[in-house]
Order: structure tokens, then sequence, then C-alpha cells
């Protein structure tokens, strides 16, 4: 078995690996914090060494952090994976099964916004399949409050949204 900083490692490279989309750094603390394989100093340590090594990469949206595995880290995990016990492959698998609709939702149906000037924000909602970007559309919005309530309202209006945009210019 691996050493114990190194396991943390190997266990957040497999996770995003299997996850095949990012994955929040609550989902991830959640994970490793929960089965008490480190304290949540040690695991900021990991992820901070695979990042600088660029192993995985860091992304943000909306107050949230998100985590994705890079090609280096996939080709590292491909020659360490069988350092992580069967136990644990297989709890991680189970745990991303059971957050599975939690991690392609967020990965799928995104909303951000962004300061313009002191008066004006921009609000950018997408949904995208895979690496696609099926619906891609920033509005000029008169107030961070209007700008937050879109975003709120991106998630479940969507669908009904892009309908309309297919059906009005079809």
């Amino acid at each position: 078995m691996a050493q114990p900083v190194t396991l943390h490692k190997l266990i957040i490279l497999y996770m995003l690996d299997e996850a095949k989309a990012p994955i929040s750094a609550s989902l991830l603390s959640e994970f490793i914090l929960d089965r008490e394989y480190t304290s949540y100093f040690h695991l900021q340590v990991s992820i901070g060494d695979l990042t600088e090594t660029g192993f995985i990469q860091k992304s943000a949206s909306r107050n949230m952090t998100y985590y994705t595995i890079t090609e280096e880290g996939r080709t590292t995990l491909g020659y360490f994976q069988e350092e992580i016990s069967p136990a644990i492959r297989e709890e991680v698998q189970e745990y991303l099964q059971e957050k599975g609709c939690e991690i392609r939702q967020k990965q799928r149906i995104t909303a951000d916004y962004y300061r313009r000037s002191p008066s004006e924000y921009l609000v950018r909602c997408q949904v995208k399949e895979k690496e696609s970007s099926l619906l891609d559309l920033t509005i000029l919005v008169p107030s961070k409050e209007a700008a937050e309530t879109m975003c709120a309202h991106w998630e479940h209006r969507c669908q009904e949204i892009y309908s309309q945009i297919m059906e009005t210019l079809l």
C-alpha cells in the first residue's frame, strides 16, 4: 500500500478520473473527510500539490471551486492505480454513483455573473453536452440582485428557455 499522503493524492486522482466531469471541492472533501482518510489540512495540502504539479486543474464558478484531472494526472494515475485498494476504489465508485446526477447536472448546466460596471452585471448561462455548448447566453442586467436571481432560476428554467429559443428561431 502507498504512503498515506501518496494514497490521498491517488484517491483524489482516481475520483476525478472516474467522475468524468468536474467535481466540486465540497464533494471531494465530503468523500475524503467523512471516511476519515485524512484531515482537512492534509487534504488541502494534497489538492494544492496536485494542482501545482499539473495533475489536476482548478476552476471556479459562483463561489464554488471545481477540480478536473488533467492528461498528466490521468497518465500518473495509470502507473499507480493499483496502489489504491479495491475496497477504496469501490467506495469511490459507489459515492460517485450516489452523487452522479448532481455531478452531471453541475457540469451540464451553469450560470455565473460578472460585474461590468458599478451598475451593470453580465449574466452568462450555459447548457453543455460533453465538450459542446448547446446554449451559451450572455445578458446585461442592471443589478447584482437581478444577476443572482437569473443564475438561481437558470438551472430550473433552462430547458424551457432552450425550447422557446429553438421554436422561435426555427
